[in-house]
């Protein structure tokens, strides 16, 4: 009995190399506004998706209402997404997908009306993405979206479409490649892309602000890499190796909608710097730099070139010859 005795003791206290279980924490169905600037989709499947929150790096899952029904580290909200998908026999992800990405100070909800469209007209399943646009660096933004592409299992082909700062995000998830020690691969699934107003080369705009302290404090990273650190943060920027097509908004003349632009522009970012060499097409249209996502002729361009890789026939085509 005593021998049993010293037995117990010594196993309670010998240091065992047991990993603690980290209990999962007790979990209130809350509605949420979905993430607007501190959080950051890094699993997106059927409308659930699973956030991570920029300041305090913990994790929650959303259902496609934007109720919380799990939070606490990743690992918890995922086994709690793969209980939801037996449960309710949650269909495996196929076919072509489009992932839409918002821009500066705006959010997924900016994208919305456009992926319907793209749903219904052609037949994509859209990943409407949301990321804490001015609360994180674009390496951030990057690192967030290479997750999002990952978790896309049974996806058979990948596309984008993105306004504004959200085609730097994706041309910087393309750069990682460029690095000596990558953190991600590209995925061989992407086809095509759209980008809407695009600052491809910089934003004028944003260097008039970069001394004002307001500006850096609303806009966040992302908004004082455009303004102060364009030079170096361009240098992580890959030219899309795959078809790509450029919408710019602007009035048509050299005047530009706003007189702190020189050159033609849609009130945010100046006609020339959208452009980037190697575009399959590209395209003015009269609209103002907020509205091209919803603008009808943008989404009809959108489409067309997501299905056939030219904006409105391929007689048509403006491409932009590739640097030598």
């Amino acid at each position: 009995m005593r021998f049993s005795l010293c037995l117990v003791a010594v196993a309670i206290l010998m240091p065992w190399p047991v990993r603690a279980v980290e209990p999962a924490p007790v979990n209130l169905a809350l509605p949420t506004l979905g993430g607007e600037q501190f959080w950051s989709d890094e699993l997106v499947y059927r409308g659930w998706r699973i956030q991570q929150n920029v300041l305090t790096q913990h994790y929650r899952l959303l259902d496609p209402a934007d109720v919380r029904r799990a939070w606490g580290t990743s690992e918890q909200c995922r086994e709690a997404l793969d209980e939801i998908k037996s449960r309710d026999n949650l269909p495996a992800l196929s076919g072509r997908a489009v992932l839409t990405l918002h821009g500066l100070i705006r959010s997924r909800d900016h994208m919305a009306p456009l992926g319907e469209y793209l749903t219904k007209e052609g037949g994509f399943h859209v990943v409407n993405v949301s990321y804490a646009s001015t609360r994180r660096s674009l390496d951030d933004h990057a690192l967030s979206l290479s997750r999002v592409i990952a978790g896309l299992e049974g996806v058979e082909e990948i596309n984008f479409v993105c306004h504004s700062l959200g085609n730097l995000v994706v041309r910087r998830y393309l750069g990682e490649a460029t690095l000596p020690q990558p953190r991600w691969q590209v995925d061989p699934r992407i086809k095509r892309m759209v980008m809407l107003g695009p600052p491809n080369n910089g934003a004028q705009l944003a260097v008039m602000f970069k001394s004002n302290e307001l500006f850096g404090l609303v806009t966040g990273p992302s908004g004082k890499q455009l303004a102060r650190t364009w030079d170096q943060c361009q240098q992580a920027l890959a030219t899309p190796s795959f078809p790509f097509g450029v919408l710019a908004g602007g009035s048509g003349n050299n005047s530009g909608l706003n007189p702190l632009v020189l050159g033609d522009d849609d009130l945010i970012v100046s006609v020339e710097e959208t452009r980037l060499s190697g575009a399959a097409d590209f395209r003015l249209l009269h609209c103002r730099h907020n509205r091209l996502m919803d603008d009808p002729v943008a989404r009809t361009c959108v489409l067309s070139f997501l299905q056939h890789g030219y904006f409105t026939s391929d007689r048509e085509r403006q491409p932009i010859a590739a640097q030598k």
